[in-house]
């Protein structure tokens, strides 16, 4: 070749683009490979090119790479290697332009099986550099810095060493960041082109677009950019309904988040909202564990929001329960065996949709546990009455008064469409060991029935309550109200492991009730009469299947005298009353078919019957439940009610906490502990007012804030009605609107 040739032919060029959100560190990426080429004597132009400065928003980044010095200012079009930071980011458009036989780099856990058939004509190269990334803790966790790990695959998929980028990091001062490029290094997975490139020149230093580079006084208009309009909006912002984690940790299916958005323009508003899901919002105000309230976002930076107190506080204040029913062109007839919440739950649910419900109970008045096991100081007779007569008024009947026999239950099945069992958990759990006979030794669900039902009920002397659920405490704080000049709670688990709501087990040690943790009851010692439960010490070992650390008992034993016991270690189902060839699974009733083989009868169980949860909450939530079966199973075509996944609330992460002023929690207010031992009026007052609504996130679902239409760079965003329009005409898919969402309630979606 001669040396004029060599002179005539241009300087090769290798052109890279890189497609990535701000804050992933795109443009450093671009740098670090610049960085790269110019160690191995090349020479290296990179820029950036952004469509917003923010964190999310949509970030271009180029790199070229000559033998001469470069001199071309454009943007790369026709890139020889392409680099997704960001696998929302991929499409066809994204890799519009990319040579044949080019190496395409995406960021993603996907292995190579999942893209076949695409991308065929270009050398695919694969890592998972954000779970790298957030191994070596590159970044934060709700954003992770990918772009010094990613280099470290793209040196690769090219078939450089390590030694060049380790002098890159060198110069850079990235060293910190170099074993995670050493991991993407050696994990990338790469594959061949599939389809033989049209041209085979090689791609690595092939001629790039010879367009004049004219004086910038001569560029009074951009040149076409050869993509179409609007590429930048790979993604389109849209306004969405993400699930809050109190919503999705109510096991009774209410919408919380609605109902306390709701309580902030008003009591009425609210009741609708509840009176959706629940008749017992009252009740459950004063007696839920709250697990809504263990799972809101708030609880991990101010104080979760008293969503309990709430739910009371509206209840109050307006009827929850629906005045009406729907008219149901075939109503069916149902028979409810069990008057409980669960029971409760299934009438109303039904009755709301305009079938004929009737509730069976032995007890004189409806209830369950809720009247004959919960005392009136937790949970007023009158508060109870009135939500049950709310469920009446829609017109569900009742048979009161007499427990059903084996015969009388099987000719339900016949007399009725179908049948709900929700009968709790009837079978009380004893002690086996010495004295369980003794006077003085009672069940303690059985004392609070004495208490509830008929009243004027005395102790006296020190009574141990055994057990460490919200029975035990509902028992230790009556007996101190029966007379007893000193209560004892005995539990095998830590305070810690307590099953009890915490404001149960802190307002019973506040009324004077004692507690001695890590002690077994292992039998009674007495004559006749019980005078001292024999304790044995245990150790915790590891955790059993509820979670928590297993007791150990140990031969140490001790004697805790005593005037009365009050057993209260646990319940389960009865299934005695199912008749012959009856069998209960799945919450479904069967009995064996003409062959033999098992007959599903219309017949469900709710409650604790069919779950064996034990709170009133979780009863509503499976009764509501059972009740939509049998709708289903009678053809109504509704859909089935499931409890919500967890694991898709939105977390504390997507929260934009800079949006919120730190404002703790409202307390309820409480009668002091020393007079309200003396008697069993209601001893929480609640929440003075609705204000604690206000703190609430509302995680998932849009509040009309604004903040989208003020952060919107280009104006689009307009308020529509009680929501907002985006002008996808102008919208460049920026993601700003998004990424300032205090709330997580809009997202990017494909255009």
């Amino acid at each position: 070749m001669s040396a004029d040739e060599t002179t005539a032919r241009p300087p090769q060029v290798m052109e890279i683009r890189l497609h990535g959100r701000g804050g992933q560190g795109g443009v450093t990426c671009a740098k670090i490979i610049a960085s790269v080429y110019a160690g191995l004597g090349k020479s290296v132009q990179t820029f950036g090119d952004y469509s917003g400065e923010r964190s999310g928003a949509p970030v271009r980044a180029y790199t070229r790479v000559s033998d001469e010095p470069v001199t071309n200012r454009n943007k790369v079009y026709d890139p020889h290697h392409l680099l997704v930071l960001d696998p929302t980011l991929l499409s066809d458009e994204i890799v519009t332009g990319l040579r044949d036989g080019g190496v395409l780099l995406l960021n993603t856990p996907e292995p190579l099986s999942a893209f076949t058939g695409r991308f065929e004509r270009f050398k695919l190269a694969l890592v998972d550099a954000t779970a790298i990334a957030r191994r070596h803790k590159i970044g934060t966790r709700s954003v992770v810095i990918v772009n010094t790990t990613i280099a470290g695959a793209f040196v690769n998929a090219l078939g450089l060493t390590l030694s060049a980028l380790e002098e890159a990091y060198a110069h850079l001062g990235f060293q910190s960041n170099l074993p995670a490029a050493e991991e993407a290094f050696a994990a990338v997975q790469v594959r061949e082109p599939l389809v033989a490139p049209a041209d085979q020149e090689g791609h690595v230093f092939r001629p790039g677009p010879t367009l004049a580079v004219m004086p910038l006084v001569d560029n009074v208009e951009g040149a076409p950019t050869g993509l179409r309009t609007g590429s930048w909006r790979t993604q389109l912002p849209k306004y969405v309904h993400n699930i809050a984690p109190c919503s999705a940790f109510c096991p009774a299916g209410n919408d919380v988040i609605g109902f306390v958005q709701a309580a902030t323009r008003g009591e009425a508003e609210a009741a609708k909202v509840l009176g959706k899901s629940t008749p017992l919002a009252g009740v459950c105000g004063r007696v839920c564990p709250a697990p809504c309230m263990a799972g809101c976002n708030r609880a991990e930076w101010d104080g979760a929001v008293h969503i309990r107190g709430l739910e009371r506080w509206i209840s109050d204040h307006h009827p929850v329960a629906q005045d009406s029913a729907a008219p149901h062109p075939s109503p069916k007839r149902v028979a409810i065996v069990g008057g409980g919440p669960a029971g409760i739950a299934a009438a109303y649910e039904l009755a709301k949709a305009g079938h004929e419900a009737t509730l069976f109970d032995g007890e004189p008045s409806l209830g369950g546990v809720l009247r004959t096991g919960i005392p009136t100081y937790r949970l007023p007779r009158d508060v109870l009455d009135r939500e049950i007569e709310g469920v009446l008024r829609l017109g569900v009947k009742t048979v009161l008064g007499k427990f059903l026999s084996r015969g009388e239950l099987e000719s339900l099945a016949t007399d009725y469409d179908a049948v709900i069992l929700a009968t709790g958990l009837q079978k009380l759990r004893g002690l086996e060991g010495p004295g369980g006979d003794l006077e003085g030794v009672e069940q303690g669900i059985r004392f609070l029935h004495r208490l509830n039902m008929k009243g004027g009920v005395k102790l006296k002397g020190h009574v141990v309550v055994l057990g460490g659920g919200n029975t035990a405490m509902d028992c230790a704080r009556s007996a101190l109200r029966a007379g007893a000049s000193r209560v004892t709670v005995a539990y095998r688990r830590s305070r810690h492991e307590m099953p009890a709501i915490a404001e149960e087990v802190q307002e019973a040690e506040h009324e004077g009730v004692e507690f001695q943790f890590l002690a077994a009851p292992v039998g009674f010692q007495g004559n006749g009469h019980v005078e001292g439960v024999v304790l044995a010490a245990v150790e915790l070992g590891p955790p059993d299947d509820s979670g928590r650390r297993r007791p150990v008992v140990t031969a140490n034993q001790s004697v805790l005298a005593c005037d009365a016991v009050l057993l209260a270690l646990g319940q389960s189902a009865d299934t005695s009353l199912l008749p012959a060839g009856w069998e209960l699974g799945g919450g479904r009733v069967s009995r064996p078919g003409p062959k033999g083989e098992p007959e599903a009868l219309p017949v469900f169980a709710a409650g604790d019957l069919s779950t064996g949860d034990g709170t009133v909450t979780h009863a509503i939530g499976d009764g509501r439940r059972a009740a939509t079966r049998v709708m289903r199973l009678l053809g109504d075509d509704i859909p089935e009610l499931t409890r919500p996944d967890r694991a898709k609330a939105v977390p504390i992460t997507d929260i934009r906490l800079d949006h919120f002023e730190p404002a703790k929690p409202t307390q309820e207010r409480l009668i002091p502990a020393a007079e309200r031992v003396r008697h069993y009026e209601e001893v929480n007052l609640g929440l003075e007012s609705a204000m604690e609504s206000h703190r609430c996130f509302s995680c998932g679902e849009c509040t009309q804030c604004d903040t989208c239409l003020v952060y919107c760079p280009e104006g689009i965003i307009r308020r529509k009605d009680l929501a907002y329009a985006v002008d996808y005409t102008y919208c460049k898919g920026c993601g700003i609107c998004v990424t300032e969402c205090p709330r997580k309630a809009m997202e990017m979606s494909a255009s």
